[in-house]
């Protein structure tokens, strides 16, 4: 989807410019998986007070950037600007309110341009390989809500780097969101009964 290159390369080509702020947006289970194996959401996963909060942050947004598969199966029926990361499009394509972007033909600040001319915030609610993007590129903030008493074992987790297959046994995404340089601030509970609590991480 962004190709092989080192975060290096992704930052120089990628660059966000200073008129926009980059948030990131998920839930995930106390063992960091925001999927099942198959790749879809966990029903068990789900939290209206979080649904609502997530709501609320793609009404404010100038742009949604979301891969594909979560484009399919979330599809845009609030009209809301989306960006959806797709390698089966030449290089940027508008189709209504949906841009469909192919960052190895053009860079990020392009589309960006493109899709949001005015600036503001872009809303990111992944999936994997747009968290593993914007990890390398750079956040200012990232709202992760978590289902305390939810363990999958198994699927999708929140960063590929997380997990033994990629020799990071004991990592965990706030060690991920701490080292890509983002501080926590206090958390809340969403929903004190299903035990959803929020972490919002900001830059400095």
């Amino acid at each position: 989807m962004f190709g092989s290159a080192d975060e290096e390369t992704l930052r120089a080509r990628h660059a966000v410019p200073d008129k926009y702020r980059v948030h990131g947006h998920a839930i995930v289970s106390a063992d960091d998986f925001i999927a099942l194996p198959e790749g879809r959401f966990s029903s068990r996963l789900y939290s209206e007070a979080d649904w609502r909060h997530f709501q609320a942050a793609l009404d404010g947004a100038a742009v949604t950037l979301l891969d594909r598969a979560r484009h399919r199966a979330h599809p845009n029926y609030a009209r809301r600007n989306r960006l959806v990361v797709d390698a089966g499009v030449e290089t940027l394509k508008e189709a209504g309110d949906v841009w469909r972007w192919n960052p190895a033909a053009v860079g990020l600040a392009d589309a960006l341009e493109a899709a949001a001319p005015g600036g503001g915030t872009i809303a990111v609610p992944g999936g994997q390989a747009v968290f593993d993007f914007f990890q390398a590129i750079g956040w200012h903030a990232f709202d992760l809500a978590r289902a305390e008493t939810v363990r999958l074992e198994e699927g999708t987790k929140l960063f590929s780097v997380l997990g033994t297959d990629l020799g990071a046994p004991g990592l965990t995404a706030a060690d991920a969101l701490a080292a890509a340089g983002l501080v926590a601030e206090p958390t809340e509970n969403l929903d004190p009964i299903a035990r959803v609590t929020l972490t919002r991480w900001r830059r400095p």
